[in-house]
């Protein structure tokens, strides 16, 4: 399978490693909008080209992977690429998938290409194990938790404020609620309840502090909900303890059974992941695969993961899954 790359920057990379982990798998090009010249990568003899070349090479590559940022990138790149290629990417503006996935839908048809959208951990992995518990438990309750780890849009958020040089900002989970969850005693959980948020800020020199501090606690949508710590740190404690990109989160469903409701159960699935982009793109590699097999198949048009079967993401045989993994 052939995979090109549109961007290269933490996913792209991620997306180059993974390539490797796989053996089916080939890195032929990647594309990017900065000079090609100036992008070094970890595979020896791969070209890279400017993205307005792109189209030159469409009839080299099976799937294309889209490594752009899910606010203004991939609303534009996966329904116009999708014309010319089969595409993944991992849209993660949750409210807005399902306008993203018509506009995607849409394109991928005219050309007879499959297009598979938000894939990843969540959306993605997240999503099935959600579904997979709604199955089985229809008489239940849902809980998503993310973290511990850096939240990369709330960390943008903190280093637009003014007099910010640099910031991570850490979402955890408030470890009462997630007992109270698993206890099977089905809790009603305001936001504040349920993750707290951790920030770590370097300061311009002579920045307001306190300024900073309460225009980061007061901001609409990223900290205002939730109980928010700030700590002023210098950019050498940033750079040495902070410089991952770590993330995880549990998904929880509780949920009766029996005739009288008698049975109480908890289905829950966790991640602990040193790099969120790496781990990302493991899974968008699993399914490059299945959207290069259902194309072969005769499939168009676009899908999520709730639409591939399990061994469509395997490079194993029907014969081999069943003996060793049923």
């Amino acid at each position: 399978m052939k995979i090109g790359i549109l961007g290269y920057g933490n996913l792209g990379k991620g997306i180059e490693c993974a390539i490797k982990q796989n053996p089916d798998c080939e890195l032929k090009a990647v594309f990017t909008r900065r000079d090609p010249s100036t992008v070094k990568l970890l595979t020896a003899g791969v070209p890279v080209y400017n993205v307005k070349d792109i189209l030159d090479h469409k009839d080299e590559i099976d799937v294309l992977v889209l490594c752009g940022g899910s606010a203004t990138d991939l609303p534009e790149q996966t329904p116009e690429y999708a014309k010319y290629f089969n595409v993944i990417d991992s849209f993660d503006t949750h409210a807005k998938i399902p306008q993203h996935f018509a506009n995607v839908d849409a394109a991928a048809k005219s050309s007879n290409h499959v297009a598979l959208i938000s894939a990843g951990w969540d959306p993605g992995m997240f999503s099935l194990n959600r579904l997979y518990a709604n199955c089985i438990l229809p008489n239940g309750t849902d809980y998503t938790f993310w973290g511990k780890g850096v939240s990369q849009g709330h960390s943008d958020a903190i280093r637009r404020i003014e007099g910010v040089k640099n910031g991570k900002q850490y979402t955890i989970p408030v470890q009462a609620a997630l007992d109270a969850v698993r206890s099977g005693s089905n809790p009603e959980l305001t936001t504040r309840q349920k993750h707290t948020r951790e920030c770590f800020v370097v300061a311009e020199e002579g920045a307001d502090k306190a300024r900073i501090e309460k225009e980061i606690k007061e901001m609409p949508n990223y900290f205002a909900d939730y109980d928010t710590t700030v700590h002023f740190i210098s950019e050498e404690e940033l750079l040495k303890n902070h410089s991952g990109i770590p993330h995880g989160g549990f998904v929880i469903r509780t949920g009766k059974t029996g005739w009288d409701n008698e049975f109480n159960n908890v289905i829950e699935y966790s991640l602990k992941l040193d790099s969120n982009p790496a781990f990302t793109s493991s899974v968008i590699i699993a399914y490059a695969r299945a959207v290069n097999r259902l194309q072969k198949e005769g499939k168009s048009g676009c899908i999520t993961v709730f639409d591939v079967a399990p061994a469509y993401l395997s490079p194993l045989s029907g014969d081999d899954l069943r003996a060793h993994l049923l």
